[in-house]
């Protein structure tokens, strides 16, 4: 049962491959620079992208099940490719943002993608995960002087380990049960975003501060950093409902793992050199 990765240099379908070769399961890697992902040996490595149909053909070559990396542009060929090839099951990687109605949510194509395998009927499985943790990187340079400025920093959301989202592909890829499962994936934990700049100052063992902006500021920072302006308007827009409404665990990753999914403090911990 050879299993192929697409996406396999990518942050979340990179650490699915290393899930796989430890499981000792037949891995395939789809990727278009092998020598940036560092592949692990026991994985074979095709090279193409989903961006480039053409390439889809070799490395769907007796492949039973795929995990497909969210790509919606290509999403109806590499359909089409992977029926005639004998594919059965995609686990698809979407978003919580499925049915977000703001013309800059990433949900639309999330959707695109989940009605793309749905129509082409395979056994299926889709994964929506929520706020990644990893997405606090970009907070480094703030963290190392000393303060963290953000909007809203109060709304709370419940973000996610990018490695429990490989751990839980894999486990989908792997056993049987899941056909037809939508699965919402959370952290284990609801933080606001001035918690998460506490919980680093903890683990670095020094003050941040946290220096609230207000939303136009957010805006403006947002822009600037050439971010579009309506998926700037939508983000804003879903830190401000966090605030109504905070988010809370949906428990689906300790379920489907049989253990407890990794907190922020722990993640901080693993990653603390890219703040220190």
């Amino acid at each position: 049962m050879t299993i192929l990765v697409t996406g396999a240099t990518g942050s979340v379908g990179r650490l699915v491959v290393d899930e796989l070769v430890a499981a000792g399961v037949p891995v395939r890697a789809l990727t278009v620079d092998p020598g940036r992902a560092k592949l692990p040996a026991e994985a074979e490595v095709v090279v193409g992208s989903l961006a480039r149909p053409s390439t889809l053909p070799v490395a769907l070559e007796g492949v039973s099940a795929v995990y497909l990396a969210p790509m919606a542009r290509t999403v109806r060929r590499f359909c089409e490719l992977a029926a005639d090839a004998g594919v059965a099951r995609v686990v698809a990687l979407s978003g919580s943002s499925v049915g977000d109605e703001h013309e800059g949510s990433s949900g639309h194509e999330y959707a695109a993608v989940e009605a793309a395998v749905r129509d082409a009927g395979f056994a299926w499985t889709f994964l929506r995960p929520g706020v990644f943790m990893n997405n606090t990187l970009d907070w480094a340079p703030m963290v190392r002087a000393g303060e963290v400025a953000m909007a809203y920093g109060d709304a709370t959301q419940t973000p996610i380990d990018l490695g429990d989202i490989a751990a839980v592909a894999a486990r989908v890829l792997t056993s049987e049960g899941h056909t037809g499962a939508t699965y919402v994936l959370s952290g284990p934990e609801a933080i606001t975003l001035r918690g998460q700049a506490e919980t680093l100052g903890t683990v670095l063992g020094k003050e941040i501060r946290f220096r609230e902006l207000t939303p136009a500021e957010q805006r403006a920072q947002w822009i600037g950093y050439g971010i579009p302006e309506d998926a700037v308007g939508w983000l804003l827009e879903g830190f401000a409902e966090t605030l109504r409404h905070p988010q809370v665990p949906t428990g689906v990753v300790e379920d489907l793992l049989g253990r407890p999914g990794t907190t922020y403090a722990e993640w901080a911990e693993a990653n603390r050199a890219v703040f220190a």
